[in-house]
């Protein structure tokens, strides 16, 4: 099953950075947005942050001005970027996105935030 696949996930204190990133796969390509979701145990997921191809980024209320996606089309990778990070921010991350029709996700790396 060919699925992106998100690294950079640890534990770190709070008011800690860490950075994440999302490798698509080679034999996709998209031009459509991609997201980055979260889901804390016994929460919804989330949406956090979405990039357009142009560079157009929009984020969740909680995490503005505190994290910033970006994406390398050469690559073909997206990072999220996440400073002052709190202890609701503990989550599994995932990143997504539309290819001709279909949902890719992620299998998920977790982010933990000690107080």
């Amino acid at each position: 099953q060919i699925l992106p696949v998100e690294s950079g996930g640890g534990l770190v204190q709070s008011g800690g950075s860490l950075r994440l990133s999302c490798a698509i796969p080679e034999s996709i390509f998209t031009t459509n947005n991609m997201n980055w979701h979260r889901q804390a145990p016994g929460r919804e997921r989330e949406l956090v942050a979405t990039i357009s191809w142009g560079g157009f980024t929009n984020y969740a209320d909680s995490v503005k001005g505190r994290f910033t996606i970006t994406r390398d089309k050469v690559q073909k990778t997206i990072h999220l970027q996440m400073n002052s990070l709190k202890p609701e921010d503990t989550a599994v991350y995932y990143c997504d996105f539309w290819s001709r029709g279909k949902q890719y996700w992620g299998r998920g790396t977790q982010v933990t935030v000690s107080s």
